[in-house]
């Protein structure tokens, strides 16, 4: 503004907080100053090992994946794109990513199905509830190769204890894993055996965040069981539902423990899964560039159906 006497514009304060012409003390200059955060120094460990054993392996893979590389070989030339074209003219890959599919929709279905239901019929603190809970929740957190080599044991047609209560029932001996038609759909049984107990409890925690008063207004409004589920209990824990089925369907498309353990990929590539594939190219041919195609191609598999999951379960704040 001018000066209201003699129309002139008042004079500028000079920098760097010196006293202006007037006698007025002006405002210093901010000066942005960059600290040094602490917290660096706590994370540097942890980020060097994830760089020098995630990151760096990760990037490595991507690199290899371009090259016919063979452990051993005295050349590994550049093939460009040339893994992937084999790869998706390899009937074992297309075989191994059929079973792959199949096992994890048929298990990610069944675990989000009968997780659910758990949950809601264990929901309560009770004790019993809680001596439940615990009992479905224990074969979770045992390693899928133990879990594999017992009930590899007990499904044995001639020394394992399903055998022995079929024979002393008078039923006929099955060789469950040695059957090119039942040997998927048991280890499928196995592993929605051990990850029901982590399914329950995502939903349990899932169900504990619905309001109460939501219950309440479907009570009055005369809602029977089935409605308040379908109306209430199910949108209310979508972020749970999407959560969860995230999760098991990325465990679904990386199983190899079990596969590697129960049968080895048989029979007759039955149950060759694409982590199996993946293994038995990468550590047993040592065709590595040609492993780390596959495992890329899974990668991109995983996060297009992760993305469709996002897509289906997606929410508002207001919902």
């Amino acid at each position: 503004m001018t000066d209201q006497l003699t129309g002139s514009a008042p004079p500028r304060a000079p920098r760097g907080g010196a006293a202006a012409p007037d006698g007025r003390e002006a405002r210093p200059t901010r000066v942005r100053t960059r600290r040094f955060q602490p917290a660096w120094l706590f994370m540097a460990p942890s980020l060097l090992i994830l760089g020098a054993f995630v990151v760096f392996p990760i990037l490595r893979s991507l690199y290899y994946s371009f090259f016919d590389w063979t452990v051993g070989a005295a050349t590994q030339p550049f093939v460009g794109f040339g893994n992937y074209v084999t790869l998706f003219h390899d009937g074992q890959f297309w075989n191994a990513l059929r079973i792959t599919l199949e096992f994890t929709v048929v298990s990610v279905v069944l675990l989000v199905v009968f997780g659910f239901i758990a949950a809601l019929l264990l929901q309560r603190d009770t004790l019993a509830n809680r001596i439940v809970r615990s009992v479905f929740f224990f074969p979770t957190i045992v390693s899928l190769v133990t879990i594999g080599l017992v009930w590899k044991f007990l499904l044995d047609p001639d020394i394992g204890l399903v055998g022995g209560i079929t024979a002393a029932l008078g039923l006929p001996s099955v060789a469950w894993l040695q059957s090119t038609s039942l040997a998927l759909p048991t280890i499928v049984f196995v592993s929605v055996w051990k990850s029901i107990g982590f399914a329950m409890i995502l939903f349990v925690a899932g169900l504990k965040g619905v309001p109460a008063e939501r219950y309440e207004a479907a009570r009055i409004d005369g809602a029977n069981t089935w409605q308040t589920i379908w109306g209430i209990t199910l949108p209310s824990i979508r972020p749970t539902m999407l959560f969860t089925s995230m999760i098991l369907t990325i465990q679904s498309f990386q199983v190899f423990d079990l596969v590697y353990v129960m049968t080895g990929g048989g029979p007759v590539f039955h149950t060759d899964t694409l982590v199996n594939l993946l293994y038995r190219d990468g550590f047993v041919n040592y065709q590595t560039g040609y492993a780390s195609a596959i495992s890329w191609v899974l990668f991109v598999i995983i996060m297009l159906i992760s993305l469709l999951q996002l897509r289906l379960f997606r929410y508002d704040d207001v919902d």
